[in-house]
């Protein structure tokens, strides 16, 4: 059954799911929609225009909803929306988008956020992700699915970070991060792929393979993007379980504005 803390306040105009756990002095705002099963700790706060899916766990102190840390935000009904079976560690913000974009800040699936992690408007954050403590999202900034964040990583404002690729501790990424590509420093520099998290997903020896041709291509044969672009292109069809890969760089590379971290 829903449990609410006495010392809670939920506005009687939020929407609660069964099985709902509310802790001690949370605040839970009139327009937020909580999932069956999402556990929230003490002392949050939920506000705006705020859903979350089921399963999702915040602990204390973390702030989601909140207005955007932007100069232009005029008090529009932006949103926030969460998926499901997310852990959402203490001290956390997360903002609401602002019109200029979408008008939403996006957090899908299973993602392991970390304490003191930012992640400001208009941010889509896919699923799987892991987001290491004190990790700051600027504004507008996508991250594909399973990527992972070490501590301390700061990301500028509309910057992209590709699926299934990884940034080191203390990483400061101003330029695009992409598909499969580890990278670490400030600024970032490549590293080569994220090896031990594809084979943790199951990929195989034939997809890896074409995941490091690709990775030469970008960073070994003194390619421009465009060059690059068209070199992996060429990779189409030589292996028919890496195809999937290729397109998925193929896209990315066509959407890097910024450039890409070399």
């Amino acid at each position: 059954m829903t449990h609410i803390h006495p010392s809670a306040l939920v506005d009687p105009a939020a929407e609660l799911g069964e099985g709902v756990q509310i802790g001690p002095f949370a605040v839970i705002g009139p327009h937020v929609r909580i999932g069956d099963g999402c556990r929230i700790g003490a002392h949050c706060v939920i506000e705006g225009h705020t859903t979350l899916g089921a399963d999702n766990r915040v602990f204390q102190f973390a702030s989601l909803g909140a207005a955007p840390q932007d100069k232009k935000y005029a008090g529009e009904p932006t949103r926030l929306e969460i998926g499901a079976g997310n852990t959402i560690r203490e001290f956390v913000t997360i903002n609401t988008g602002t019109v200029q974009d979408g008008g939403v800040t996006r957090l899908g699936d299973d993602n392991w956020i970390m304490a003191y992690v930012h992640i400001a408007h208009d941010c889509q954050v896919g699923s799987h992700t892991i987001l290491a403590n004190a990790v700051q999202l600027a504004g507008h900034v996508h991250v594909g699915d399973w990527a992972v964040l070490g501590g301390l990583t700061g990301v500028h404002q509309f910057v992209r970070v590709g699926a299934h690729a990884m940034a080191g501790f203390q990483t400061r990424l101003a330029q695009d991060l992409p598909p499969f590509v580890t990278a670490v420093g400030n600024p970032a520099q490549a590293q080569g792929i994220n090896a031990e998290g594809l084979r943790r997903r199951g990929f195989s020896a034939e997809r890896m393979a074409v995941i490091k041709r690709m990775y030469r291509l970008l960073y070994r044969e003194q390619y421009t993007l465009a060059q690059a672009l068209e070199a992996v292109t060429a990779l189409r069809g030589a292996a028919p379980q890496g195809d999937e890969d290729v397109a998925l760089m193929l896209d990315f590379l066509a959407q890097a504005e910024r450039g890409i971290v070399r």
